[in-house]
């Protein structure tokens, strides 16, 4: 008798962490797999999973009329609860931190159906930062009957809570799917974005920059686009490269502050593909994503974590990132002594990549099955 599982996914981190276990799912013969997307980034979802030729079952509109988290929250909870009626799944397996994964853990619960959480355990201890994802973290881990947590600070954070059942540490699916696409790109040569971007770089030197989180949205973004506009005036040998999220908070001062410097190309959001082509050939990152967090040590590229806090410390304790915060001189001191400081760049360059070894698929759904036999005994 096959194992159902119902993965939900609803933005595109999700979708790149959880490829690798649709993959990994679907390999095993004792396993149905069926996918739902939420469609809170539904462009972006669909174009990180056919990096990954992976499809949709089930695709909602949770975004349509949702104007507020709270607006999101409860129409997730009535769609997803006729979902899991319709699937009726053994297990249900959300990622990380987002409303869809909170929710999807929540109403998995209601109907007493088993819940794997997979990057669980990440916190900063501040319910406000990141916004509102601490505390979704919280929620999930109340619930879920597996944790897997990327590393062995994040199953100390939840042993420390008390959550003492189903703890285990699998690695960061991330780093799976890092390497199926660096696969990917040999194979085929390049990324959809390579072309563009060469041509604007021209031998200088590529800072790449994102940035989408909601409690930069104000000043804090403001500060970090006079950061790029200095750091690209005062370095006549580099080129910012900036995929601009299409959140309108963030599109808005992004192209009106940025958007007609010859040293700085906006691109529209890129496909995962074109995301790690771009890390690979960079030379420095500065962002506030969780995702580049870990992958940014895989490819030896500097970051700079334009965050207060970070539920990742690992990569800072690495010594391959560096908190810097959303002040502007700070932010701007910071790249220009990478910029301009070989042995500083190299000391940050050197380290590995503590999250992971490219296996953590094949221990989550190892854990499922066992514990799904368990149960059944």
């Amino acid at each position: 008798m096959s194992v159902r599982v119902l993965v939900i996914l609803g933005t595109r981190p999700e979708a790149i962490k959880l490829a690798p276990v649709v993959h990994a799912l679907k390999q095993d013969s004792g396993v149905e797999a069926v996918l739902c997307s939420t469609g809170q980034h539904t462009d972006m979802v669909s174009q990180a999973l056919r990096v990954f030729d992976v499809e949709v079952d089930h695709q909602l509109n949770a975004m349509q009329s949702a104007s507020s988290l709270g607006q999101l929250t409860a129409r997730l909870f009535s769609d997803l609860d006729k979902l899991l009626a319709d699937v009726a799944p053994d297990w249900v397996v959300v990622q990380g931190d987002t409303t869809s994964a909170m929710v999807g853990a929540m109403a998995a619960f209601y109907r007493k159906i088993k819940v794997g959480h997979v990057e669980a355990g990440l916190r900063t201890f501040n319910r406000w930062s990141p916004f509102p994802e601490e505390v979704n973290r919280v929620f999930i881990s109340q619930v879920a009957t597996l944790h897997f947590a990327p590393t062995q600070r994040s199953a100390d954070n939840l042993i420390n809570a008390s959550v003492k059942d189903g703890v285990m540490i699998t690695g960061n699916t991330v780093v799976d799917a890092l390497s199926y696409v660096r696969r990917k790109i040999k194979g085929t040569g390049s990324a959809s974005v390579a072309g563009q971007v060469e041509r604007q770089l021209s031998g200088r030197r590529m800072v790449l920059v994102t940035s989408h989180r909601r409690e930069a949205f104000g000043q804090g973004l403001l500060n970090i686009c006079n950061a790029i506009l200095e750091i690209a005036d005062t370095n006549q040998d580099a080129i910012v490269v900036f995929p601009v999220h299409l959140n309108p908070a963030v599109r808005e001062p992004v192209f009106r502050l940025l958007g007609n410097h010859e040293q700085i190309l906006l691109l529209d959001p890129v496909d995962y593909m074109s995301m790690v082509w771009l890390m690979e050939n960079c030379y420095l990152i500065l962002s506030d994503s969780g995702g580049i967090q870990e992958e940014a040590p895989s490819f030896g590229r500097p970051l700079l974590v334009m965050r207060e806090n970070t539920e990742r410390p690992e990569a800072v304790e690495s010594g391959c990132a560096k908190l810097v915060g959303t002040d502007s001189a700070v932010i701007v001191r910071e790249a220009n002594r990478l910029l301009h400081n070989p042995s500083a760049y190299d000391a940050m360059a050197m380290g590995a990549n503590p999250f992971g070894d490219g296996q953590s698929s094949l221990r989550i759904v190892a854990a499922i099955l066992e514990r799904q036999r368990v149960s059944n005994v």
